[in-house]
């Protein structure tokens, strides 16, 4: 059995407009953005080469893991709670294939007392092949909902792309 691995676009590109951060939204000064790069392998593919499309979902749960311990904080606040996933999304673009570099970038979104969003942009060679969203609640080890540590919303705010409380769909257009 062969597989084909010639990238393929699932839609014209003058076909589609994306707008991933309108400048209405951008701070005025830049947010930090984390990058996480991950190795797509026949493992991750069907039989003709393209990736399954779960995989990038599973990866946004791969990434949000890196970001929190990397950027936020290395035990998960696991000592004063839980983080909860209220809401996840994922939007394919393009497709993707066994061998190419998936990058990963995450900023965060409608940051709140006790919530916060997480923006996740899928490329490869620069290109986007994919956009989600997750929304992640804090709760206390009783399961209650919590307000966020003063130093922990600090950080997470270094990764804020847009002011306020906007939803995703301001931020994801595809």
């Amino acid at each position: 059995m062969s597989a084909i691995l010639s990238p393929r676009s699932l839609v014209k590109e003058t076909d589609i407009t994306t707008t991933l951060l309108s400048p209405d939204f951008l701070q005025t000064t830049q947010p930090k953005t984390f990058r996480h790069s991950i190795d797509a392998y026949l493992k991750d593919s069907n039989a003709t080469g393209n990736i399954y499309f779960a995989r990038h979902f599973e990866w946004q749960g791969i990434c949000r893991e890196r970001w929190f311990f990397e950027c936020v904080s290395a035990d998960m606040l696991q000592s004063l709670g839980v983080f909860v996933t209220k809401e996840a999304q994922q939007k394919y673009v393009n497709e993707t294939f066994a061998f190419q570099k998936i990058d990963c970038e995450v900023n965060t979104f409608a940051v709140k007392n006790c919530s916060f969003s997480l923006l996740f942009r899928f490329l490869v060679a620069g290109e986007l092949v994919a956009i989600g969203h997750q929304q992640i609640v804090f709760a206390n080890k009783e399961k209650k909902i919590a307000r966020l540590p003063d130093h922990i919303l600090a950080k997470i705010r270094e990764y804020e792309v847009e002011k306020g409380h906007q939803s995703p769909e301001r931020l994801i257009v595809v």
